[in-house]
């Protein structure tokens, strides 16, 4: 586990964003990109009848609608022990392949930082 205080402050927004969102919305996930302008892109999970999307993919797609040209990191605030395939690989499509994905519990402890790789 990663102590919270001890991340860069950017990081640490980004982390706190997504575990707002998940409280806000009461979703099963949250998340939060950071592009290479420093502007924030917040989501939680979308689950229509037509439409599943995970927090971190709509992050993406809200970070690629707006205009982004790349992502300088990503955190997503699950239960899950770390970021799907699929998630990782959205934010790859969009930072590359060294863009760190911070991996949060509930209570915004970072368990593990991973490679969109």
């Amino acid at each position: 586990m990663t102590d919270s205080s001890a991340l860069d402050p950017e990081d640490r927004k980004i982390v706190t964003l997504a575990r707002s969102a998940r409280a806000r919305n009461g979703v099963p996930e949250g998340a939060a990109v950071r592009d290479e302008t420093g502007r924030t892109y917040v989501a939680g999970t979308v689950a229509l009848d037509s439409l599943k999307l995970s927090a971190l993919r709509t992050a993406v797609a809200m970070a690629v609608a707006s205009g982004a040209k790349s992502l300088e990191a990503a955190a997503v605030v699950t239960e899950a022990e770390t970021a799907s395939d699929e998630d990782r690989a959205a934010v790859r499509d969009l930072g590359g392949a060294q863009t760190p994905v911070l991996v949060a519990g509930p209570d915004g402890t970072v368990r593990t930082t991973v490679t969109a790789g």
